[in-house]
């Protein structure tokens, strides 16, 4: 049985979200946030994360999407830092480049302990589904700085669901890399000897 495992909730006046994950899952997922293209983008996430992942969701999304969307981001940062727990035995670095049709993502990744992003992404669309474009960047900043990891993400196309696909999956494949435990590892992969 897996011990990097971890589940967080939050509940404020304007959104409702639980999140259950497990780094050493097989990908299956279970989302419900009222925003279709997020649950998507989260399946997405676990499948090519390889990791178990449950979110469930309830926003006001009466008003928009925005809180519920930033919301998911918080809490899944959380509970990537308490699954993660102290490091111990980890890659901590992962990186990953995602075709999908025409686009190119690219995700990079430190799980250091200091949260930062750089993100590069041009949009022509101002939403996809019920996801503004303007928000993919800001998931991943929130994502990073309750997650405690340095961010880099960057894509290239034309197709706005595209370039929100393969960055998404990008992701992922970067989580799993970073997160997976390397054998050879004793401790915590850092010449400080901490990642706190």
């Amino acid at each position: 049985m897996s011990t990097r495992r971890a589940a967080v909730e939050r509940e404020t006046s304007e959104t409702n979200i639980r999140v259950g994950i497990d780094l050493d899952g097989s990908g299956r997922h279970d989302i419900s946030t009222g925003v279709g293209f997020l649950d998507h983008m989260l399946a997405a996430l676990a499948v090519h994360g390889i990791f178990d992942l449950e979110v469930e969701a309830a926003g006001d999304l009466h008003i928009d999407s925005h809180h519920t969307i930033e919301d998911v981001a918080i809490v899944l940062g959380q509970a990537l830092n308490l699954a993660a727990g102290d490091r111990s035995g980890i890659i901590r670095v992962g990186f990953a480049f995602v075709p999908m049709d025409e686009s190119l993502g690219f995700v990079a990744l430190d799980f250091s302990g200091r949260s930062g992003t750089v993100f590069e992404a041009e949009w022509s669309t101002p939403a996809i589904g019920q996801f503004p474009t303007d928000l993919v960047q800001h998931f991943f900043e929130s994502l990073a700085v309750q997650a405690r990891i340095t961010l880099h993400a960057k894509v290239t196309g034309r197709n706005d669901h595209h370039q929100a696909e393969a960055l998404f999956k990008a992701l992922g494949r970067a989580l799993r890399v970073a997160l997976e435990i390397d054998p050879r590892r004793v401790g915590v992969p850092s010449t400080k000897g901490t990642l706190e």
